[in-house]
């Protein structure tokens, strides 16, 4: 089956579509530090027009096989988050931008990429790969640590040749075929789970980070939308 990319459920406003930005009561989207908010605000009592982002997304077919299903969800879900992360500078990136939460676009990308490689490599595949980014610090951080010098772009690149990797491992292999759960999943679940199950985990990880990015994104610079 082809993969829609357009759809008025999930439409993604063109760059040349320009809204006016939702704003608290009051106020504006969260201002930069000593710079007014890019294409924000209400300068003179009024609200500025503004884009928001934009790229294609594989809109998930509604009648299909179940393995297509759980994979066109989970890429509409990986897509989404790299739409919440487009077109902003390094220091809106790094904003935690609803307090009290330390939460930041930067730190959900790279969190992602830990997941992905949680579970298509150390779980599903069972190699012995190290975490990407918890090996700087002392403690299991899952990778939201922020450090100096890695940007978007690195982060956008580690966590797509993650989603690559995960792509390979799974490639023509069954649903039902089972990977081997660490601590403290385990303790939980059992020690063995599904292609299945992880693909499900997958989508509900992601649409649960979306949500949050939606709210981030929007406090940054007032950009929302699907």
């Amino acid at each position: 089956m082809p993969v829609t990319t357009g759809s008025a459920l999930f439409a993604s406003h063109s760059p040349n579509d320009r809204r006016t930005p939702r704003c608290h009561p009051g106020r504006g989207p969260l201002p930069r530090r000593g710079r007014p908010v890019r294409g924000g605000g209400r300068p003179g009592g009024r609200m500025v027009a503004m884009a928001s982002t934009s790229m294609p997304r594989p809109i998930p077919p509604p009648l299909a096989a179940e393995r297509e299903m759980l994979e066109s969800w989970l890429e509409f879900h990986r897509t989404t988050l790299a739409q919440k992360c487009a077109g902003l500078d390094d220091e809106q990136v790094r904003t935690a931008s609803v307090p009290p939460s330390p939460l930041t676009l930067l730190g959900l990308v790279q969190h992602v990429a830990e997941v992905e490689r949680k579970w298509f490599q150390r779980v599903f595949a069972g190699r012995d790969v190290p975490p990407i980014y918890e090996a700087e610090y002392n403690d299991r951080d899952g990778g939201f640590t922020l450090v100096p010098g890695r940007g978007m772009d690195e982060a956008l690149a580690v966590w797509r040749t993650e989603i690559e990797t995960g792509r390979r491992l799974t490639a023509g292999v069954s649903l039902d075929d089972e990977g081997r759960l660490p601590e403290p999943e385990s303790t939980v679940l059992g020690e063995r789970v599904s292609l299945r199950w992880i693909l499900h985990h997958m989508v509900e990880e992601y649409a649960r980070h979306n949500g949050q990015a939606d709210l981030l994104r929007e406090r940054i610079d007032g950009v929302t939308g699907t």
